[in-house]
């Protein structure tokens, strides 16, 4: 198993005739941030879905702590500490945001949540969720309704509510989509500092946000592998220019200016 948490070999997967994911070999080593990038329709949601279960391969092999998890379900995997951000997160939007991430921590009493407990009990888990508003810059924000949250302090508190599951790996998708330049450094730092002790993996179409946060960045265009490396030899790579200024001249912003 050594540093490597976790791995694929010949993940494939095929709608209908259409091969979405081909032939992938990823290694994500224990403790690292992890990018997986690439242009518009280059696989990288398919294989997200394919490592978190949510779709099962054609071929390959899926090995997370050295066990093969290939056929296994979201809510196997999520028990063994492989958790994706919105397993838990945003269910609950009528909820505060401090009780969101205090059902969250209620997974130590196994797998019921306890609605019907009295108050009183559930405020045992105060401390610890306020203690995660504070890591995720939200504590003034704990008696608010989660629903009513602006776009980037939600993406903020589905971050809290997958580290209340304590998870060894985190898996985030996408973690700055539509969001504004404020709200994308935020949420860039935030990712930063509580991946202290844990292994992320995260699916990233924006160049400048994976620059400063991922140790490896695997690049996939056309559902294969095209390069792997540190930011600086992949943004040098001329295959990964073409692949980028080719499909979407938006990108070149965020490749000349990361």
């Amino acid at each position: 198993m050594g540093d490597t948490i976790l791995e694929t070999d010949g993940l494939t997967k095929e709608f209908r005739g259409f091969v979405a994911v081909s032939d992938v070999a990823l290694r994500v080593k224990r403790g690292s941030i992890h990018g997986l990038i690439g242009p518009n329709g280059a696989g990288k949601t398919t294989c997200f879905n394919l490592l978190t279960k949510f779709l099962q391969p054609s071929r390959g092999t899926i090995r997370y702590e050295g066990r093969d998890i290939t056929r296994m379900k979201p809510a196997e995997v999520a028990r063994l500490g492989l958790v994706r951000s919105f397993q838990i997160s945003a269910v609950f939007p009528h909820l505060t945001v401090l009780e969101n991430v205090r059902l969250a921590l209620q997974r130590e009493r196994g797998g019921s949540f306890d609605f019907w407990r009295s108050e009183k009990l559930l405020r045992r888990y105060d401390d610890r969720a306020m203690a995660l508003l504070e890591d995720v810059g939200l504590t003034g924000y704990a008696s608010h309704a989660a629903g009513e949250l602006p776009y980037g302090r939600k993406r903020a508190l589905e971050i809290a509510t997958t580290i209340a599951l304590d998870p060894k790996m985190m898996l985030l998708d996408e973690p700055t989509a539509g969001m504004t330049h404020e709200d994308v450094s935020r949420i860039v730092a935030l990712v930063r500092r509580v991946a202290k002790g844990r292994t992320v993996l995260l699916v990233e179409h924006n160049l400048t946000v994976v620059s400063g946060l991922c140790d490896t960045i695997t690049v996939l265009t056309r559902g294969r592998v095209l390069t792997e490396g540190d930011y600086a030899s992949v943004s040098r790579n001329p295959d990964v220019q073409a692949a980028y200024l080719g499909t979407d001249p938006g990108i070149s912003g965020h490749v000349a200016h990361a």
